[in-house]
């Protein structure tokens, strides 16, 4: 089956964890930490027959691609990565945020875009990075 597309907000979330140094890859896998280190989760990849996995929520639960599942795409280099806008989401605990704004994704996406638009990068690039990068996510259509 084919994956669903995920919010907006997981492009986002993908690079802030690789800003953060929380995602390790080895191979076709990868382990990649919280934003609040208290958990782990597991990346597994078969190009070979386009299927991915990862033990995340938002994976396992609502089948679509969730942030751990990008960050490691983005490693890879099947998806394009942003240095510039990773480092403006430095440091964000991306679960303390979901948890205050009751998973609300558009008001922690209003939040990042401001840090981003704080460290001098227009809301327009930020926002041209999560289509394409969505664009790009639908092309591969990746299953579970």
């Amino acid at each position: 089956m084919l994956w669903n597309m995920p919010p907006d907000i997981k492009v986002l979330e993908a690079l802030g964890a690789i800003a953060d140094d929380r995602v390790k890859v080895k191979g076709n896998t990868a382990i990649i930490k919280s934003s609040n280190l208290n958990k782990e989760y597991a990346v597994k990849f078969y190009p070979e027959k386009n299927k991915i996995y990862s033990t995340d929520n938002a994976s396992k639960f609502h089948h679509y691609l969730g942030y751990p599942i990008i960050s490691f795409l983005m490693l890879k280099g099947i998806l394009s990565y942003s240095s510039r806008i990773a480092s403006a989401l430095k440091g964000i605990k991306w679960k303390e945020l979901n948890d205050k704004f009751k998973r609300n994704y558009e008001l922690t996406k209003e939040y990042a875009l401001k840090k981003c638009e704080s460290n001098r990068i227009q809301k327009e690039e930020v926002e041209e990075f999560i289509k394409t990068t969505l664009k790009r996510l639908k092309e591969l259509q990746l299953q579970y």
